[in-house]
């Protein structure tokens, strides 16, 4: 390839100054990646709906996705708005909780809970009073191996402290000797 760049030396110029230009801005690729990334972050973690489903939804299997999720009565406001701007859309509350609880029957177990915390997840308090404590500890224990897993994970990294050729321009040097 490089032969062909020589030899046709309009054409090297270019390929010289479009790679220049793009090896000037590495910051802006970056924000402009990490703001794509922040922007879907955002999607996966709000259910919203377009307008042919808040006309044509299932309310109650819609409640039994969010009870799974852990998700509160208030959130049934998130759709209520989005339906709002919609003819014809009515939200049936009733429908969505008899879901909701449902759902929430198998959130409120105390497998789910260890896993939450075992992933690293938050534990959201929509569960009933009665075994409360049972489905905390299971949480609190799944939440201990999380944590010292992350902890055991930082420190078998090869530079546990932040230190390394890539950082602030000096490699690893134990006890602070140059050697």
């Amino acid at each position: 390839m490089n032969y062909h760049l020589k030899r046709n030396s309009s054409t090297a110029s270019q390929v010289s100054k479009c790679t220049g230009k793009i090896m000037r801005k590495p910051r802006l690729a970056i924000l402009l990646m990490g703001a794509a990334l922040f922007t879907l972050s955002g999607c996966a973690t709000t259910q919203s709906l377009t307008p042919e489903q808040c006309q044509s939804s299932n309310w109650q299997e819609v409640g039994y996705a969010d009870g799974i999720r852990g998700r509160s009565g208030a959130y049934f406001g998130h759709y209520t708005n989005q339906c709002a701007s919609v003819i014809g859309a009515t939200s049936n509350r009733v429908l969505w909780e008899q879901g909701r609880q449902q759902g929430l029957k198998n959130y409120c177990t105390e497998l789910n809970a260890y896993k939450l915390g075992r992933e690293g997840y938050d534990w959201q308090p929509v569960c009933p009073l009665e075994g409360i404590e049972k489905l905390e500890e299971a949480y609190s224990q799944g939440r201990y191996y999380y944590i010292r897993q992350r902890d055991l994970d930082y420190l078998r990294s090869p530079y546990p402290f932040g230190y390394g050729s890539g950082r602030l321009g000096y490699g690893y040097r134990p006890f602070g000797y140059g050697w």
